[in-house]
């Protein structure tokens, strides 16, 4: 739930960018590459991130002209000043960043140090882009409580000395994608906003004031790998502190800032989600929304996020986005307070406007919002009236796993329960120890030949229980039956294709009828079976969302990491294969068959059976993954 704010007000925001933009021509003189495929990687990357130019804190020859602490003290100085405030208000300064510089002390005290600041509070936040935010909530939070009447958020980052040439000779100017891939993306650079319990005028913009409402984060550590690191080397098996040196370290690639741009797509998709929520729960309206300010990394990923808020029915329109990624660059944790400093001192206000910011974190994923709106100074104190679910013109239409490009009318309210029900789902699925296992690649050929042996049998029951639901549909339900039975039809040698995988993979039991499920796979089994022996049991349609969606988001993420782990020839992963591919074609049909079973039985009442068995059916799939890593012995039910 975000944290809500009542007295608290932004009163001044500033920047600080190092140096003389440098353009995409002069970059090499900074940030040279590497080798031939490193000029490559460059040219594709600059065509389509939209930066023009950027600010760096080093110059040409490496040299650093301006520290990390020096960068967030130009912002916070520029914030006073333009505030007309002095330091000496300031009680609480909070700094978020990926890295100041220095490994100890903190850096909120090392920016307090270099301002020669009196005593005060420090928080300092350590993260990634994110990090910017999180400074802001500690401020807020530290108004909001009474505990202080001015605090300075600020953010900084520094990460060309990252990638200076010269960092890469060790490695003989070789370095995987990874590491290649920011060295043009990222650049220096720092803001600041200076918060009050006060109603004072927003600086530049007399008769107005700016109220922060809330602040939301909430981090998903725990589903995803690494993306974005700088302390482990290229296959995350050793950290920097592991090796007998420095040297040895940097030789090894630890030292490395790398993204895996593979697992983006996963950021984007939980952001939306976290976003929908906040419309539901009556946080944000996207209709009143005046100002959206979205920190991305590249233009390229703007229609993505476009993509999904308009499956998700829930869009911004473009106008209505503001970003200076083009001429300030991205400088992580700074982006959003230099973004909104600038915007600020750019564009005119008027009162009742609201400003919506969003900020996705890569590195382990985390998605962070704020909301502020502009009040008239002499306003009257605002009364706050109990939070509703926000109240649209249309159905709130959150787009469930498979993302249809346009969910059928009158679909809006299911798909909102069991896009909920899904995304718990997941996120208990990516933290089951089989998952840890791939995830942290400790998994090995006979942990797979142990989850197939499991497998197998459970995927066969699939079109038997499938059948058995459309024989026991009545007249009403007769086209229903036949979608299933195609359905069924097209599923019912998956288990075959997935019982040669196994065998390919060196798996030894040769005879499918000594495979058992484990206790999860059976629960499951019987719970469907016997709901598909009940008269119209509409539900199974919970059951096959569920089904069908770990196939098509689940499964093609853990396939990448399988094969990085597994030693095995690409023909024993067919069926993830399969999966990954065809069951967004199934999820389409299963979209028909909600409106077939809606216009028979009617909407509430087909919902509710829906939801109720895509409730037990990812309980009990939760549960038989994890019982994977617990083997079963062959001919036993145990």
């Amino acid at each position: 739930m975000p944290v809500s704010f009542q007295r608290v007000y932004l009163e001044s925001a500033g920047y600080f960018m190092p140096g003389e933009p440098i353009p995409n021509d002069r970059m090499d003189a900074y940030i040279a590459p590497l080798n031939r495929m490193s000029e490559r990687i460059k040219r594709r990357i600059l065509a389509e991130n939209g930066i023009l130019t950027r600010h760096y804190a080093i110059d040409a020859e490496g040299v650093t002209r301006h520290t990390n602490a020096q960068l967030a003290a130009g912002a916070i100085r520029d914030c006073l000043q333009r505030g007309g405030a002095e330091l000496s208000r300031v009680s609480l300064l909070a700094s978020g960043s990926s890295g100041g510089d220095t490994l100890m002390p903190g850096f909120a005290n090392m920016i307090q140090g270099e301002l020669a600041a009196q005593p005060m509070e420090t928080h300092s936040v350590h993260g990634i882009c994110a990090a910017g935010v999180s400074a802001i909530q500690t401020a807020a939070q530290g108004i909001e409580l009474g505990a202080h009447r001015s605090a300075m958020a600020v953010a900084s980052e520094m990460p060309s000395r990252l990638f200076k040439r010269s960092r890469f000779a060790a490695r003989g100017y070789e370095t995987d994608f990874d590491s290649h891939f920011l060295r043009w993306m990222l650049s220096d650079g720092a803001g600041a906003l200076l918060l009050s319990d006060g109603a004072p005028a927003l600086a530049g913009a007399p008769g107005l004031r700016l109220k922060l409402k809330w602040v939301h984060q909430r981090a998903f550590s725990g589903d995803y790998p690494v993306c974005m690191q700088l302390g482990l080397t290229e296959d995350r098996a050793r950290g920097h502190l592991d090796f007998g040196s420095w040297a040895e370290a940097e030789a090894a690639g630890a030292l490395s800032l790398r993204q895996d741009i593979r697992l983006l797509p996963h950021l984007f998709d939980i952001g939306i989600h976290e976003y929908a929520g906040l419309v539901r729960d009556g946080w944000v309206d996207p209709k009143r929304v005046d100002h959206f300010l979205c920190h991305y990394s590249s233009e390229k990923f703007i229609p993505v996020v476009e993509d999904l808020m308009a499956k998700a029915d829930l869009s911004i329109p473009r106008e209505r986005w503001w970003s200076n990624l083009a001429w300030r660059g991205n400088t992580g944790a700074a982006s959003i307070l230099v973004m909104l400093a600038e915007f600020l001192h750019t564009k005119s206000l008027k009162p009742g406007e609201q400003i919506f910011c969003y900020v996705p974190e890569s590195g382990r994923f985390m998605a962070a919002y704020m909301l502020l709106e502009v009040e008239a100074v002499d306003a009257a104190p605002v009364v706050v009236a109990p939070r509703t679910a926000a109240v649209l013109d249309d159905d709130l239409v959150i787009a469930p796993p498979h993302d249809p490009d346009a969910a059928p009318e009158g679909l809006g309210a299911l798909l909102t329960e069991l896009a909920a029900i899904w995304h718990d789902y997941r996120s208990r699925v990516w933290r089951t120890p089989l998952i840890r296992q791939i995830r942290e690649r400790r998994f090995a050929v006979p942990d797979y030949l142990n989850w197939m042996e499991q497998w197998v049998p459970q995927v066969r029951e699939g079109s038997k229980w499938m059948r058995e639901g459309a024989a026991s549909l009545s007249e009403p339900y007769q086209m229903l039956a036949s979608l299933i039975g195609v359905h069924a039809g097209e599923e019912q040698n998956d288990f075959n294709i997935l019982f040669s995988d196994y065998r390919k993979a060196g798996g030894t039991v040769e005879n499918i009828e000594e495979l058992r499920r484990n206790p999860g796979g059976e629960a499951l089994n019987a719970y469907l079976h016997g709901l598909a022996a009940t008269r119209d049991p509409i539900g199974l349609l919970g059951a096959i969302y569920i089904i069908e969606g770990t196939g098509q988001r689940i499964v093609p993420a853990l396939l990448p990491l399988l094969k990085a782990s597994l030693k095995l020839p690409p023909d024993v992963f067919r069926f993830l294969e399969y999966h990954g591919h065809n069951d967004e074609n199934h999820l389409s049909r299963w979209l028909t068959a909600v409106e077939m079973v809606m216009a028979v039985e009617g909407q509430a009442r087909a919902a509710g059976q829906i939801v109720e068995t895509a409730r037990h059916t990812a309980a009990l799939y939760l549960m038989q993954f994890q019982h994977i890593t617990q083997r079963t012995p062959h001919g036993s039910n145990a």
